[in-house]
């Protein structure tokens, strides 16, 4: 199972509730989740359903989108318990998720609120020569 992002994936679904999509085929003009992301695979997805709306990671089957993860939505950030109607699925890449260059393709990354910094154990040579050492 692998984390996938493609371009041009939108399907429709009429699914009511909370639970796994039932997805019903490729709006025209894309791909379906299955196509182009793969079964098994995880990608980012968003649905809207007029005012509702949801972004999370979900796991693609065939014909059928898992939400996993619930990232962001119209519901302060749970699940959605979509209406009746018809809902637009797509693949995303949410701004949260998101690693990106500027113009002069310099990486620029989010604020880290408690990174972890990990320092390897070297342990204590046994012996060893010193060469090349300078003072200023």
């Amino acid at each position: 199972m692998a984390l996938v992002i493609a371009d041009r994936v939108r399907e429709t679904s009429t699914t009511t509730g909370t639970g796994t999509l039932t997805l019903a085929g490729a709006v025209s003009g894309f791909q379906t989740f299955s196509t182009a992301i793969g079964n098994t695979n995880t990608c980012y997805y968003t649905i809207v359903n007029g005012s509702e709306w949801e972004v999370g990671l979900g796991t693609v089957a065939a014909g059928t989108l898992a939400r996993t993860t619930v990232l962001k939505s119209s519901n302060a950030g749970s699940a959605v318990n979509f209406s009746a109607g018809s809902k637009d699925v797509f693949a995303t890449y949410p701004a949260d998720r998101a690693v990106l260059t500027d113009i002069s393709q310099t990486l620029t990354s989010k604020t880290l609120t408690s990174p972890t910094l990990t320092t390897p154990v070297l342990g204590t040579p046994s012996s060893g020569n010193l060469t090349s050492c300078t003072a200023d």
